[in-house]
């Protein structure tokens, strides 16, 4: 693919180097995107740059079927990137490339495509749809340390396609942990990159609460959560399981909380949504790439999260759980792990489901063991505080997708993929075609 240059006005260049998002929005001539909030005393940052035609300039926008892009330029440091657009509901339909440069080296990257996927995302209809904030988004992709970036839209060939309105290259700083919060230590004998894993501190083994009951129709409730300054455990133990537990029941996997991976709960929405139960678990890649050691794995949950909130307009981070290479467990959306948190990653099926990201990009390339294992161990605990059989089936109500439409009733596995409620390459093929051994897996940790 050859590449192209879309031009801007210099100083306009130079202004969105130097402001936060709010301000690159005001220069462009629009409001802020929805969700974001310039806020100098938060760990982190989000620069927001508008993607324009070649030879296009900010004033006068970019006929919607013409290629975008940003030049390439020097920028501060950030470590994720995205791309996102005015309407959730509209499907960007063409390639998205992005290159950077490694801080202080002066070497560029390969063009890296993004995953254009609209898919994870609140259902429509949802309270956190309906707030007006989302927008469409592609995954991100991580891109580690960098201060250097050219991106690079262009519509599918041949086919008249209009690209979505509003579209801006989202570059994520996601912050250091918070002072005396941040998880250290030595590197885990499975991580294939030398990364470090978290220390540990005394076990918090919590109330838990499963006893919710079942419905079949999709329905939630709000409630109030603690102060976001409020830190948790950094880390919850493996817990057995208790005498007497119904059958069924599964040992706790060990779980990095958010404090443990340095969420900034002022991001996030100060409440929680929850569903009835869970009938299900919807198995993702994050499709952030494969080159992260799991010691960099909370950083890169701080980018997700402030990608997904920030730039994204999402009440918090989408994903209920996400699981790294080296097998380690980390609770995503806030509401309690043992809890059904209605979660953003399987448009149509959020409701009394659970949403599990393995991190990575693992269309080409297969999952690690360990990350299996981890899925297995995961799947095995929190299906079984539901009384869910991960080998078994269930019944779940579609609140509209590209596969489903709205109202009707779908049998899918009790371990499903992304693909399986949309049509979408998530979890990639490589996973995908892994789920029957994580589901045997996390049945004989059920016992059955």
């Amino acid at each position: 693919m050859r590449a192209f240059l879309a031009s801007s006005v210099a100083v306009v260049c130079a202004t969105a180097l130097a402001l936060p998002l709010a301000a690159h929005a005001s220069a462009a001539g629009s409001p802020a995107p929805p969700g974001s909030r310039a806020r100098a005393d938060l760990p982190g940052s989000t620069r927001s740059l508008p993607l324009t035609a070649p030879g296009g300039s900010l004033r006068r926008p970019a006929a919607r079927d013409a290629e975008r892009g940003v030049t390439a330029r020097n920028i501060r440091p950030f470590a994720l990137v995205g791309v996102v657009w005015d309407d959730p509901a509209a499907d960007l339909r063409g390639r998205v490339q992005v290159r950077t440069r490694a801080a202080g080296t002066g070497v560029w990257s390969a063009w890296r495509d993004l995953q254009t996927h609209n898919d994870d995302a609140p259902d429509a209809g949802s309270p956190e749809r309906r707030a007006g904030r989302v927008r469409g988004s592609t995954a991100p992709l991580w891109v580690g340390n960098s201060d250097g970036v050219q991106a690079r839209v262009r519509p599918e060939a041949g086919t008249g396609t209009r690209l979505p309105a509003g579209l801006r290259l989202e570059l994520v700083d996601p912050g250091e942990a918070p002072t005396g919060r941040a998880l250290t230590g030595r590197p885990p004998a499975t991580d294939p990159a030398g990364g470090d894993s978290p220390d540990t501190e005394p076990p918090d083994h919590g109330s838990g609460d499963s006893g919710f009951p079942e419905t079949e129709t999709p329905s939630s409730e709000e409630a109030s959560g603690p102060e976001p300054a409020a830190l948790g455990p950094l880390v919850l133990e493996e817990e057995a399981v208790a005498p007497g537990a119904a059958p069924g029941a599964a040992p706790r996997p060990r779980i990095v909380t958010r404090a443990g991976w340095g969420a900034d709960e002022k991001l996030r929405e100060s409440k929680f949504s929850y569903t009835k139960t869970v009938k299900a678990a919807f198995v993702h890649h994050s499709a952030t790439g494969n080159n992260y050691s799991c010691g960099q794995v909370p950083a890169i949950l701080r980018g997700i999260y402030r990608y997904h909130v920030k730039s994204s307009g999402w009440r918090d981070i989408g994903y209920n759980f996400a699981v790294d290479k080296c097998g380690n467990v980390y609770e995503g959306r806030a509401g309690g792990v043992a809890r059904a948190v209605l979660g953003a990653h399987t448009l149509g099926f959020n409701s009394n489901t659970m949403g599990v990201a393995v991190l990575g990009t693992y269309g080409s390339e297969s999952p690690p063991q360990a990350a299996l294992d981890g899925l297995a161990r995961l799947t095995a605990w929190k299906l079984g505080l539901f009384g869910r059989n991960p080998n078994g089936s269930t019944t779940l109500v579609s609140a509209g997708s590209n596969k489903y439409r709205q109202g009707v009733k779908v049998k899918l596995k009790v371990v499903s993929g992304h693909r399986d409620g949309f049509v979408t390459d998530c979890p990639g093929g490589r996973l995908y075609s892994k789920l029957g051994s994580v589901r045997s897996a996390a049945a004989r940790l059920q016992g059955r």
